[in-house]
């Protein structure tokens, strides 16, 4: 039997899930837009949705834009909100440990003579609140951090954060990127100051090509497309009525036990780290309390190279990450890692572990006798 260890990239589609949008596909397939009973049938879907995710955010459902992914909503939000300032000021912010959809943006949008500043992080990936603090300026007008690191897991202080810049620099938006805290960590943004909340569905057991942008009501932001005005003007097109119907499901079976669930994940992070922690030669990155998120755990292994030990543990039917899944087809080095102060070897000899709230005791025992099975076996190979 498979172990399944890397949820960070992605998770099963619950079958209900799946169910749900086959049933769209085959039986409820009308264009939301269409005025007739079937167009009305797959809009029902679109308001439930909306009506779900807002209650889980404690927002409206108005303040809900249904997106392709986590991808895309991190593009609308910070492209969409710098054009919209651009006569405010051009100063804009993010962190050095950003996921390439934020990051990558950020670097385009330097290419067109908007004033960016990465901030650092320390060692365990937290950014410093000080350091925010003094780059915040007049004519700063979008602030941008993740909630929860996808590499390390790290959770940022994004309530304290909020509070600076809306004290700081009034004229600025404040995003967030919960792609990966979303259903496993309470964030209510709109009661502590966050304008933009960025998610993906298959992180949570929705089916791919589904998200969401929560847009604050107060804060005005551009579309990226143009077209029939779908989605209040903000994501013109079609609605993925299927994939929308599936993340409905999803989401209604994460929430419905979610701190259960967190607790749950967090047991299995704790005994994962209890067994490595004993092992020579396999160190930690990021926190091993509850300062990380529950699902995500950072391993160095000395000696043995992130991607001949993800293949060894393939071998045993074990599936883990080197890293983010959305740049790993592309071999380099992490910006999180080099952030976090890793050199050298180190910083081709990490992998990542993800749970799910499907993963269980036995497979973590299971996982943990095979990584120290393999790196015991694998470090005699190592390079001088």
């Amino acid at each position: 039997m498979n172990i399944y260890l890397d949820n960070a990239a992605t998770t099963r589609c619950l079958p209900e899930a799946a169910e749900a949008c086959s049933h769209v596909l085959t039986e409820c397939y009308g264009n939301p837009s269409s005025l007739h009973t079937m167009g009305m049938n797959a809009e029902n879907y679109l308001k439930d949705c909306r009506k779900t995710i807002a209650s889980t955010l404690k927002t409206s459902p108005k303040e809900i834009v249904f997106t392709s992914g986590g991808t895309e909503s991190n593009n609308l939000a910070i492209w969409g909100s710098a054009r919209a300032r651009k006569r405010r000021g051009r100063h804009i912010i993010t962190t050095m440990i950003e996921h390439p959809s934020v990051y990558n943006t950020f670097a385009a949008l330097s290419d067109e003579e908007w004033d960016v500043t990465y901030l650092p992080v320390d060692n365990n990936g937290v950014l410093s609140l000080e350091v925010l603090e003094k780059s915040l300026r007049e004519d700063t007008v979008l602030v941008s951090v993740m909630h929860v690191n996808n590499e390390i897991g790290t959770i940022e202080p994004v309530e304290e954060i909020a509070k600076l810049i809306h004290r700081l620099s009034p004229k600025a938006l404040f995003h967030v990127d919960a792609i990966q805290s979303y259903g496993k960590l309470p964030l209510y943004p709109g009661s502590i100051g966050i304008d933009l909340l960025s998610v993906s569905g298959h992180k949570l057991h929705a089916p791919k090509g589904s998200g969401f942008l929560y847009i604050n009501e107060k804060a005005h932001i551009l579309p990226l497309l143009y077209g029939g005005g779908q989605e209040g003007t903000m994501r013109s097109g079609t609605e993925n009525v299927p994939a929308i119907a599936g993340l409905d499901v999803a989401v209604q079976e994460v929430f419905k036990d979610q701190s259960s669930n967190t607790d749950r994940m967090y047991s299995l992070r704790h005994e994962l780290i209890r067994r490595l922690s004993r092992i020579d030669g396999i160190s930690l990155n990021g926190y091993k309390d509850e300062r990380s998120a529950p699902h995500i755990v950072s391993l160095t292994i000395e000696g043995v190279r992130a991607e001949v030990m993800l293949h060894a543990l393939e071998a045993k039917g074990i599936f883990v990450s080197s890293g983010s899944a959305c740049s790993s087809n592309r071999p380099s080095v992490s910006r999180t890692l080099t952030a976090i102060g890793l050199k050298g070897d180190a910083l081709e000899n990490t992998i990542r572990l993800s749970f799910s709230i499907h993963t269980t005791p036995e497979e973590i025992a299971d996982a943990a006798d095979a990584i120290e099975e393999q790196a015991a076996l694998l470090s005699r190979f190592k390079r001088k």
